[in-house]
């Protein structure tokens, strides 16, 4: 046996491959499962006592001159098939470059304005409970609110259902951390609504939601104020208009002015020089106190825009449709941005 390992390292020694197939030949004719060496660690357990020192060198000596054989080689191989196929010195081609969707890149941009005054982000589950979508914020079972959106239930649990918009993160977010509360909720939502060049079943929303002692209906404006100038430009004014939301009182629509057309008045903006961009109001007090937080202490705001909206703003785009159908040749317009 001892005569076998010497005639093996013999041919390992005087082993010298030709290319990159012969040397794995090698390699699995050694040190694969069925290789020789697993064969004579097998049949070491035969070796007589008194050999099995010699024995047990002669193996070791053998396998780390195959081992030393494949190292030797390997990297000489790489380089000659990289000398043939790839040369270094060609200029990369640029021509293929992916691009973020304008849905990211907005989502973002809003992210890094409110990130700028203190709003910290906070993100929950897609799939809620009606106490966080609709009964913590002031919308009992019974109240008339709640046809407002036209929500997707879990058929089998009709307590389950797709959160219709991101002031549930703002429940769950208040029902852990104490005052001063100051954070954003961007992510998705689902309505069940037709789908159209203005509506989807599908959008992204990001709220954002600012409590402490002394918040005023003047912080909410200059704050809504500094994000419009931030996204639209310096000129960019906004308007606010009373409306109604269950979970704000007083709640107001605002409305930023036309870029498309200088607030001079066109199709997009139905020649009112402004546009719809979000809804806001200060916190009821009774959202407050459903989620534990003293109403005669603390006073906030909330607010609450769609990504869509804005992104159509920004880019000048007029279907909504456009977002979903992953159309190569829409998204390839974001390449540069």
């Amino acid at each position: 046996m001892l005569d076998k390992v010497t005639r093996l390292l013999q041919e390992a020694e005087g082993f010298t491959p030709k290319s990159e197939k012969e040397l794995e030949e090698f390699r699995l004719s050694f040190l694969g499962k069925k290789g020789v060496l697993n064969e004579l660690f097998v049949a070491f357990k035969d070796i007589s006592i008194e050999n099995k020192k010699e024995f047990g060198q002669a193996i070791n000596k053998l396998k780390q001159c195959v081992q030393s054989k494949i190292e030797e080689f390997k990297d000489s191989f790489d380089e000659e098939n990289y000398d043939d196929e790839i040369d270094f010195t060609r200029p990369v081609s640029l021509d293929n470059l992916g691009s973020r969707h304008p849905i990211s890149l907005i989502r973002k941009k809003i992210v890094d304005i409110f990130n700028k005054i203190g709003f910290t982000i906070s993100e929950g589950p897609e799939i809620e409970d009606d106490w966080h979508n609709f009964s913590a914020l002031n919308t009992p079972k019974e109240h008339p609110a709640r046809d407002m959106q036209d929500t997707f239930f879990i058929q089998t649990n009709p307590d389950i259902l797709l959160r219709s918009h991101t002031s549930t993160v703002q429940v769950r977010y208040m029902d852990v951390n104490n005052p001063p509360i100051r954070t954003l909720s961007p992510g998705r939502v689902y309505r069940n609504e037709a789908i159209s060049a203005r509506s989807h079943c599908i959008f992204h929303q990001v709220e954002g939601l600012y409590i402490d002692e002394n918040v005023s209906f003047a912080d909410l404006k200059q704050t809504l104020l500094y994000f419009a100038k931030e996204m639209f430009g310096e000129k960019t004014k906004i308007r606010l208009r009373p409306s109604y939301f269950p979970f704000t009182e007083p709640s107001a629509e605002v409305d930023v002015s036309c870029n498309i057309c200088n607030s001079k008045g066109c199709n997009v903006c139905k020649y009112t020089g402004y546009l719809e961009i979000l809804g806001c109001g200060m916190v009821d007090p009774n959202v407050l106190e459903n989620c534990g937080i003293d109403s005669k202490k603390y006073t906030g705001f909330a607010f609450g825009m769609g990504i869509e909206r804005i992104a159509m703003l920004k880019y000048g785009i007029k279907d909504l449709r456009l977002f979903f159908e992953n159309d190569i040749r829409f998204l390839k317009q974001f390449s540069s941005i």
